[in-house]
């Protein structure tokens, strides 16, 4: 893809100060993917960032990075991060951008602040509700990543469905590392069959709904291996975790690629999602996906992923434990799910941004 000469975009890089999650997941490799198109030089994008210490790394992003700015958080966003973008169209990957200003995008990934109030802390959920719903009614594009999202925001935001844009996730990021298999040996699994769940403990990432699953398959000598953390300034709420899970806690990509690929399969019982992107993920890594039966995941996986009741803790035992006693289901789901995740590329995705980028400073 050949870039037009006529734009220069600059990226918010709030999300480099975060913990990792699946909004900055998204946000680093759309910035990787963007940094690979056709720029001429002296048009390369530039990285944003606030000047304070960064959680995420910005090495190997592939793109220039430019801290700015005295101030931080919220604040750096809102008052130094559209001083210094210097006429560059801006885009914000995370859920949030500056109020004030023109040729810019925000991807909003989700409504579950509002449909899933419960999950989140009051500032969280009030801050996110004003800030989302000023960006509607400017001239900000507004960009999220499933048509499930675009109908729920449409629905919460009180704007047009065709006023949000759709672009997809993508997952190759989690083929492209080598997987270090050093987890499987330190937690027990080499060699022998375990049932994966990924999640950040989020209420609405449902975990709890495993407990059933988790007792049924240690009268198998079969392990629920769950992987995950939680964001105590986002979310809020405790969450009953299955008690005879194997907790692993945050792993790096490439423990994560080994734990999906010797997995016997994946199972993601959210009760909420915009994307869904463990499940691809996990197509990705040759790896079948047990999934919620809910819209945003039905658009996604479509009929490479075997779907549960996630409100049905036996359902969703039984789809687990009927998947692993037929080889030839599994199998299925395997071919299924690695064509299914060819379809999502950050690629793609960054493609499909820069395009939007380009209609509006026509």
């Amino acid at each position: 893809m050949k870039v037009s000469d006529k734009i220069k975009i600059a990226i918010n890089g709030r999300y480099l100060s975060q913990p990792q999650s699946g909004v900055q997941r998204f946000a680093g490799e759309l910035t990787r993917a963007i940094a690979k198109l056709g720029w001429q030089t002296g048009q390369e994008p530039v990285l944003l960032t606030p000047r304070t210490r960064l959680a995420l790394p910005p090495e190997g992003l592939g793109v220039p990075v430019a801290p700015c700015g005295r101030l931080k958080g919220q604040a750096w966003e809102q008052f130094d991060l559209p001083r210094f973008r210097e006429g560059r169209f801006l885009i914000n990957p995370g859920n949030t951008a500056p109020v004030f200003g023109r040729h810019q995008l925000v991807v909003l990934h989700d409504a579950a602040v509002f449909a899933q109030p419960e999950g989140y802390s009051w500032k969280f959920r009030v801050w996110y509700r004003i800030l989302q719903t000023i960006l509607c009614h400017t001239k900000t594009r507004i960009v999220t990543v499933s048509d499930f999202s675009r109908q729920e925001l449409s629905k919460y935001l009180k704007v047009r469905p065709e006023r949000i844009e759709v672009i997809p996730e993508g997952c190759e990021h989690i083929a492209r590392v080598t997987p270090d298999t050093s987890i499987l040996q330190r937690h027990d699994l080499v060699g022998r069959p375990f049932v994966l769940a990924v999640g950040n403990l989020a209420r609405h990432k449902n975990l709890g709904a495993l407990t059933t699953l988790s007792r049924d398959l240690q009268r198998r000598g079969v392990p629920l291996v769950i992987s995950g953390g939680v964001d105590k300034s986002v979310f809020s709420g405790r969450v009953d975790l299955p008690q005879s899970a194997l907790y692993v806690g945050r792993v790096t990509d490439e423990e994560l690629h080994a734990l999906y690929a010797a997995a016997s399969c994946f199972v993601f019982p959210s009760l909420y999602e915009g994307f869904g992107l463990p499940a691809i993920e996990a197509m990705a890594c040759h790896c079948p996906v047990v999934a919620a039966d809910i819209p945003s995941l039905r658009e996604v996986c479509g009929d490479a992923a075997l779907y549960v009741d996630p409100r049905n803790p036996q359902d969703i035992s039984q789809g687990v434990c009927g998947l692993l006693d037929d080889p030839q289901l599994t199998a299925s789901l395997r071919d299924k799910g690695d064509e299914r995740a060819k379809y999502f590329t950050w690629d793609k995705a960054a493609r499909m941004l820069i395009a939007i980028a380009e209609d509006d400073m026509k």
